[in-house]
């Protein structure tokens, strides 16, 4: 922020994740299932920063932090028994809202500060055969939207080394959030979601007065949060206990490698490419079949125009390819056995507009 000077900036993501699960083996569910009825989902981002002076800005973000959503288009009889129940599927969304500011400590050092105020919302529907393990079985599913807010801290730094070189890195606590009290009997610590801490740092190199290389590192620390991290089934302990079944996904490294290539003063084009590691083992597969987030590979493309009096457009488009992760030994013996496998691949295109001093 201390970098842009005075600045307003309004994008859009649409975003459309193509998701589903096959499972094998089992005597009530071997099928097809597409997670898929739900495809499209428009993503807001708004921020804006003051220029006190060229070394202290101010300003807020407000984007969306993440989320998942499965939305199954036929029933699953392993989650939810009969043909008048829901079908199977979970919506969480997520937002952060930070306030920041932002310093020059001197002409190669600058620092950032932001408090992330959270605020999250989550459903779950189609989840009938679960409730005989959880210890509170009238708050697994179809209860509606839970909501809740929270907050954690961000901190940053960019170092300057030489006119080609700068370096930079950033952390993020956990962000401690309120309960999802409607679904107490679904997530661990009685329906404790919060949001993980995550740390990153990168370095920007600039081959030639054009062209600038960037390659960061992020490691996303899923494992400090029971309800996310524990691994699922086999029972015991109950769903919703304090170190209840969760989706099994522990600590991933993601390696993101960077182009920009500065065309004209009013035109820079861009690209990138992204590995992530897997958030869970395929023996967590059953419980994941909501949240399917196998991709790990990412590409992308975009461009940014100036246009006169300071404004711009920005254009960007992502593409994850596709991934199935197939199961081992991924649903107990007490679920009828058998293996849950999982595929996703997904799109993203954002627009934004600019405007800035």
């Amino acid at each position: 922020m201390v970098f842009v000077g005075d600045r307003f900036d309004f994008g859009m993501t649409w975003f459309r994740p193509i998701r589903g699960a096959t499972i094998t083996g089992n005597p009530v569910s071997d099928g097809n299932f597409d997670g898929s009825r739900k495809k499209n989902f428009f993503i807001p981002e708004l921020g804006y920063t003051h220029s006190f002076n060229p070394n202290l800005a101010i300003g807020v973000s407000i984007y969306g932090n993440g989320g998942m959503n499965t939305a199954y288009t036929t029933n699953i009889p392993l989650f939810s028994a009969g043909p008048t129940t829901f079908r199977a599927g979970v919506d969480l969304q997520q937002l952060f809202i930070s306030p920041t500011i932002a310093f020059k400590a001197n002409a190669h050092n600058a620092f950032g500060f932001s408090l992330n105020i959270g605020y999250q919302k989550f459903a779950a529907q189609g989840l009938e055969n679960f409730e005989g393990v959880s210890e509170a079985p009238n708050n697994v599913t179809e209860l509606g939207f839970s909501n809740s807010f929270g907050a954690g801290v961000r901190v940053g730094w960019i170092g300057t080394i030489n006119q080609s070189l700068s370096v930079g890195a950033t952390f993020q606590t956990k962000t401690y959030m309120q309960k999802l009290d409607k679904y107490k009997g679904l997530f661990a610590e009685q329906g404790g979601f919060d949001i993980p801490a995550n740390v990153a740092g990168g370095v920007a190199f600039k081959i030639v007065p054009k062209v600038t290389v960037l390659f960061d590192v992020e490691r996303i620390f899923y494992g400090q949060v029971n309800s996310i991290a524990d691994a699922d089934f086999p029972i015991p302990p109950l769903l919703g206990a304090n170190n209840g079944p969760g989706f099994g996904w522990h600590d991933i490294t993601a390696e993101k490698l960077g182009f920009d290539f500065k065309l004209s003063p009013k035109l820079i084009l861009r690209a990138g490419y992204n590995h992530s590691g897997l958030p869970f083992d395929a023996s967590q597969n059953l419980f994941n079949v909501l949240a399917p987030a196998v991709v790990q590979e990412h590409v992308t493309a975009g461009a940014s125009w100036g246009l006169q009096n300071g404004k711009e457009i920005n254009i960007a488009y992502q593409h994850a390819f596709e991934k199935t992760l197939a199961g081992a030994n991924s649903i107990p013996a007490g679920f009828g056995g058998g293996e849950a496998n999982l595929r996703m691949y997904q799109d993203a295109i954002d627009l934004s507009f600019g405007w800035g001093k």
